[in-house]
């Protein structure tokens, strides 16, 4: 190419100049992490802490949500308030499947994503005085609202296995967080109380007792994420992301004990260095990204009654509708594990 003069030299190189960081610029904007830069996310997580939710404490304060672009905010309230914010969109990512999957059965916009716990962490944590089940005949128990998930399995665990109703052959007193229940049976205002197992550990140190866990009962779905349906189109990256974080965070609870302790320690805020282990040790191997079909069959026929609702003798409808099950599959091949089943 020739040149006039200098001032046609010059008027070229900033034209390409010009065109060059036009380009630059919006190859930035589009690439995975300006893109990321921009994702902001809501994820709910229950007052108190949770056992059922400990791998998105790890997902948050280990990284894993940064690492894939994600700026998350953690928004604590109760499971209920949580279900209702997902549906009105309020929150992105919601880790209460029984109240998510009554929700569903009702007709709401919900989807389960990515699981947390595949066993039940629900303990019938009592004072001292309580041998067996049977001396808590018209004693009062502390439990969470009616419909949640400690509410109902202790009340099914109860009615099936020991023959035991609530209001007749004991009491209840609902309380909306756990550590409420745990001071309630300190200061001894009730004699037993629902609680997962780090509240369940506290409670131990105590000197309160264990007298059963529900997990030897019922086998169940912990803490499993829903998001609204049309995140799955609008925000599907977004989506893919966070389940992929999680899936990571699971993992990272198995293999990585010292640091998965000091989150138990900050989220359940308890000093004692022994508490904290025991607490690791019951859940460690608790936690994976899978939604089985056959939990998540036992999941929905648990909300499926006429007393919360659904018509005695309907069938349920086709439960995998309800599940990110591709998505979810997708995300598991890219990481090299195997699909859910």
């Amino acid at each position: 190419m020739k040149f006039r003069n200098q001032r046609d030299w010059l008027g070229t190189i900033q034209a390409v100049a010009v065109v060059f960081c036009s380009a630059l610029f919006i190859a930035v904007l589009q690439s995975p992490f300006a893109l990321a830069q921009g994702s902001k996310i809501k994820v709910g997580r229950t007052v108190g802490g949770s056992g059922f939710h400990i791998p998105s404490y790890v997902a948050m304060d280990r990284g894993f949500f940064k690492s894939e672009g994600l700026d998350a905010a953690f928004i604590a309230t109760t499971g209920g308030v949580l279900v209702r914010a997902a549906i009105a969109k309020e929150i992105d990512f919601v880790p209460i499947p029984a109240g998510g999957s009554e929700a569903i059965l009702q007709g709401a916009p919900l989807i389960f994503l990515v699981g947390q716990s595949l066993i039940s962490q629900w303990t019938l944590t009592t004072t001292p005085d309580i041998k067996r089940v049977e001396d808590l005949k018209g004693k009062t128990i502390g439990l969470g609202r009616p419909g949640s998930a400690d509410y109902s399995e202790i009340v099914v665990t109860l009615g099936k296995n020991f023959k035991m109703e609530p209001g007749k052959d004991y009491k209840v007193i609902a309380f909306g967080g756990e550590p409420d229940r745990v001071a309630a049976l300190i200061n001894r205002s009730i004699q037993a109380g629902v609680l997962s197992f780090p509240h369940a550990a506290r409670a131990e140190k105590e000197g309160m007792k264990v007298l059963l866990k529900t997990g030897d009962y019922i086998p169940r779905l912990g803490g499993s994420f829903l998001t609204h349906r049309d995140n799955l189109k609008d925000k599907r990256d977004v989506v893919k992301r966070f389940i992929r974080a999680m899936a990571k965070a699971d993992e990272f609870v198995k293999s990585n004990k010292k640091e998965t302790i000091h989150v138990i320690q900050k989220y359940f805020e308890i000093d004692d260095a022994a508490v904290n282990e025991g607490i690791y040790k019951q859940v460690a191997d608790a936690y994976s990204p899978e939604l089985p079909t056959e939990l998540v069959k036992a999941l929905f026929e648990s909300r499926a009654t006429p007393e919360l609702g659904w018509p005695k003798g309907k069938p349920l409808p086709d439960l995998e509708q309800y599940v990110a099950r591709d998505l979810l599959n997708e995300v598991l091949k890219e990481l090299g594990k195997k699909p859910s089943r």
